[in-house]
């Protein structure tokens, strides 16, 4: 199963993924697969996988995580005797909770470690002094590709703990990733769908193969500060020991929105793309999974006064051109909602003052031979 070419989004490849699982009975509970990392018939079969891997063999400490596909995963990593690290559910008390089977803990004690049961009742809480070592990092997929790129479910927690992990120590770029899914999750993904806090994999694990990805995309070297938005703070406490940590060592820990200030006139204004994490039922940067009214991005009844409208794209653009020109521009929004098949995109900038500004500064800009019409979006709705 292949993903439409022209278009095509993050979620696009989600929803294709999740409806085929459902429509073809591949998945196990729970059910409905959609918003979920899917547990698929077979996963116990493809984590038997994982023992037989080098990297598995030579490590001491693992991290997998916690849904339910990976539960025989983190069985055997009980039963191999080696320290099983599982994050703590959505990071809202910790990072991690090791698991600590009781002694002399029979195998089917240590299958009731495995589950989200067991990790309650047999963990321990590891803190940010802990000065733990992850050898092997085991991670859920809606999506992966055989050159390991990865989509997840959308909420960026499995790239928020990798980045999180990099900053504790945790990990380093030579640390393997693993993922385990059904063959038919196995996708080509655009490599400009990918981008620079997603975590990539190079091991893949289904019932029928295991792939080395080979993949040489460095994987994310830390926290990017300005993706964080003030509510992922207040929702995550650790985030905000690990941002004092950052910012006493003299890093930059600027978030989201944070000092933004309109520049001097000119198109030299940055604003960071694609920032906060999304609760997974509302519309994501390039994604046109809702319709929405004539001139207003998805998912919205009319456009905010902060929306641009992008027109008259050509018809065989892609999402990466207009990323470029506008980085080129110095005219970067905080996401961007891509409908190439209807020629047209929306810049979502934090205030009106920075979206009349982008206007300004995108007059006359051409992909190819042609000139793109740029407006605010509500103006071009009234139009």
């Amino acid at each position: 199963m292949e993903p439409r070419a022209v278009g095509v989004s993050k979620q696009d490849i989600r929803e294709q993924i999740w409806g085929y699982m459902e429509s073809q009975n591949l998945a196990d509970f729970p059910r409905p697969v959609h918003h979920r990392i899917p547990n698929f018939k077979g996963a116990s079969h493809a984590a038997e996988q994982l023992p037989r891997l080098q990297a598995f063999k030579t490590a001491r400490t693992i991290k997998v995580n916690p849904d339910a596909p990976q539960k025989s995963a983190r069985f055997f990593v009980l039963e191999s005797k080696k320290t099983l690290l599982v994050p703590t559910p959505r990071l809202r008390t910790g990072l991690f909770n090791k698991i600590t089977p009781p002694p002399g803990a029979t195998k089917d004690i240590l299958r009731k470690c495995a589950t989200s049961q067991g990790v309650r009742n047999y963990s321990v809480p590891i803190g940010l002094d802990s000065r733990v070592l992850v050898d092997l990092v085991v991670v859920g997929s809606v999506a992966v590709s055989e050159k390991g790129w990865r989509i997840g479910k959308g909420e960026g927690y499995a790239d928020l703990e990798y980045a999180m992990m990099v900053s504790m120590g945790a990990v380093s770029k030579e640390t393997p990733v693993v993922t385990i899914v059904h063959d038919c999750q196995v996708v080509d993904i655009p490599e400009e769908l990918v981008e620079e806090h997603d975590i990539t994999v190079d091991y893949i694990l289904t019932p029928t193969r295991v792939i080395a990805t080979g993949c040489k995309r460095p994987k994310p070297m830390g926290i990017t500060w300005f993706k964080i938005s003030l509510e992922m703070m207040e929702k995550i406490p650790i985030l905000r020991s690990l941002r004092a940590r950052e910012q006493q060592a003299g890093k930059d820990v600027t978030l989201q929105g944070e000092h933004q200030h309109l520049p001097e006139p000119g198109c030299q204004q940055t604003v960071p793309l694609s920032v906060g994490r999304r609760p997974p039922d509302t519309p994501g940067p390039e994604t046109n999974s809702m319709e929405a009214a004539p001139g207003s991005p998805p998912g919205e009844g009319a456009p905010l006064a902060a929306d641009v409208y992008v027109g008259n794209l050509p018809g065989d653009a892609r999402v990466s051109d207009l990323k470029r020109a506008l980085r080129e521009l110095g005219s970067v929004p905080l996401r961007l909602t891509w409908q190439g098949p209807r020629r047209r995109a929306f810049l979502h900038y934090p205030d009106s003052a920075a979206a009349q500004q982008a206007v300004s500064c995108l007059q006359g800009l051409r992909l190819g031979t042609d000139t793109l019409r740029v407006a605010l979006a509500r103006q071009q709705r009234d139009k």
